[in-house]
């Protein structure tokens, strides 16, 4: 017997998923190291995000916003929100 160290932030999400395919969280990480030793490797590929210069600099703006809140509009419903916007496009 083993133990493994799960996130409990993670575990949380995946087990409800885990069960609607009739899994048990033990079951489906038995099923994973059965892959590993089946394909002598990790069962999918490992490679980290490219996102376009698009998506990179939307990104940047959301972090942004969230250290820089003071710099952006905020609104408090959508309500508000259209009349702001309909208020641009008038000027």
């Amino acid at each position: 017997m083993s133990t493994v160290r799960i996130n409990d932030d993670i575990k949380k999400e995946v087990v409800p998923i885990l069960k609607n395919l009739g899994l048990s969280l033990s079951e489906a990480i038995n099923i994973y190291l059965h892959q590993i030793k089946l394909i002598n490797g990790i069962p999918f590929e490992l490679k980290y995000p490219k996102f376009s210069n698009e998506m990179q600099e939307s990104l940047a703006e959301a972090e942004d916003m969230t250290k820089h809140p003071e710099k952006y509009k905020s609104f408090n419903s959508v309500e508000e929100f259209m009349e702001d916007l309909h208020s641009e496009i008038q000027n």
